[in-house]
């Protein structure tokens, strides 16, 4: 396991990227991306099993598919900091004619990503495919997935939740960011998906909950019980219980910070309360 103070460091360190990228161009999803931190530093820095340097394929690896691109500075952050490409290419966040776009791109090339996400609720098709051609390729590794509990509202995630648990697709962890937040209030107003743990299990995968989801060492405990679950016949779902806009106060329990940036202001508060452990871009 790794060093515990070091990833809650680099959490740190991660929200403050995201605070700043949003902000610098007055456009992005600080709500998501915040409550996500704990998750993303997690997967890349212990739980998955990847290979030095980047190729689209992931032959002989773990790889990740976000499906709810929209929390891209996030995963920008994080693959910066795990040594995809420089860390002071964040500070091109949003720009015109950069890799880092505000949903993530595959034509630019940008070490990390595997698919252009963001219009919701196609990234567990795209991960169940990768997961298949890994059994088709004899690779044991593992296909990673994260999808937004409001983005599950979209059908085309249950016909692939269907065609996962039907086809024994039994390499893949299917995790789900569930803040009970989206763009338009509580998922509960919007459209209420009711028990997402009985559904999954009525589709037949083996689901498992991390109810701190915003906790480092919960969620290593959370996905190595994930993994030991793998290779038995049924795909894997973990309910991420998340707060949107987590470690920042005002940001916290709404969700107004859903694709909001802060202010001058704003931005010194929230930088205030996540002091920089790493050193900003």
């Amino acid at each position: 396991m790794s060093n515990i103070k070091q990833l809650q460091d680099l959490t740190t360190q991660v929200r403050r990227d995201i605070l700043r990228m949003v902000h610098a161009v007055n456009s992005g999803h600080p709500g998501g991306s915040l409550g996500c931190a704990e998750f993303l530093v997690a997967l890349y820095q212990d739980i998955m099993k990847c290979k030095e340097g980047f190729d689209m394929n992931g032959t002989g690896e773990d790889i990740f598919f976000l499906s709810n691109g929209h929390i891209s500075p996030v995963f920008y952050s994080v693959l910066a900091r795990s040594g995809y490409f420089p860390i002071a290419e964040l500070a091109t966040f949003r720009k015109l004619n950069t890799r880092l776009q505000g949903h993530p791109t595959t034509h630019e090339g940008l070490p990390g990503i595997r698919m252009a996400s963001g219009s919701l609720g196609q990234g567990l098709s795209v991960a169940i495919g990768a997961a298949q051609a890994k059994k088709l390729n004899k690779d044991n590794h593992l296909v990673f997935a994260l999808t937004g509990d409001g983005e599950l509202q979209e059908g085309q995630n249950w016909e692939a939740i269907m065609y996962a648990s039907a086809k024994n697709v039994d390499n893949l962890i299917a995790t789900v960011d569930y803040n009970g937040q989206q763009i338009d209030g509580s998922t509960k107003d919007v459209l209420n998906m009711g028990n997402l743990k009985a559904k999954f299990e009525a589709f037949d995968w083996d689901v498992l909950e991390i109810t701190e989801g915003n906790n480092i060492e919960a969620i290593i405990g959370g996905m190595n019980e994930a993994k030991s679950r793998t290779g038995k016949g049924k795909p894997v779902c973990v309910i991420l219980h998340t707060e949107m806009g987590n470690g920042v106060d005002f940001m916290m329990h709404t969700h107004a910070w859903h694709g909001k940036a802060p202010s001058d202001e704003q931005l010194a508060n929230a930088l205030g309360q996540n002091p920089a452990t790493l050193g900003d871009y």
